[in-house]
């Protein structure tokens, strides 16, 4: 039985804090809903033993930005694992305005899993390696 990854959405409206000085959302602001919408899938799939056991930290951020958002713009947030090593996971992330379905941008992220209290890194485990799964 083949396993697909769990997309987990998020959505959210471009406010005037997003923008940069030309007016549209600001290319640092993509990254933060980035890592946004990662915490909170983790947040949510976890359990929270696992989220006092774990924490995960960002090793490398690759964006590809298409189209740009604007003030009062609807967003859409959709995130999923992709390929896990033993200690770390690529995260992808499609930003896209909601209305219209145009790609704004596109993220892959590698996170590393840390032992919440030695903050070195540790095996995935294979439960937690299927939370992720739907």
């Amino acid at each position: 039985m083949e396993l697909n990854p769990e997309i987990y959405e998020k959505k959210l409206v471009v406010k005037k804090k997003h923008l940069d000085k030309q007016k549209h959302v600001n290319n640092v602001q993509y990254v933060q809903w980035v890592q946004e919408v990662a915490e909170e899938h983790w947040e949510k799939r976890a359990t929270p033993q696992q989220v006092e056991q774990y924490i995960w930290v960002v090793v490398r951020h690759e964006i590809n930005y298409k189209k740009e958002a604007f003030l009062g713009d609807n967003i859409s947030l959709q995130t999923y694992i992709g390929e896990t090593t033993h200690v770390t996971s690529v995260r992808h992330v499609i930003i896209k305005n909601s209305d219209n379905d145009k790609l704004l941008a596109e993220a892959k992220t590698t996170w590393c899993l840390l032992d919440r209290e030695t903050k070195k890194p540790v095996k995935i485990p294979q439960d937690l390696k299927r939370i992720f799964l739907s």
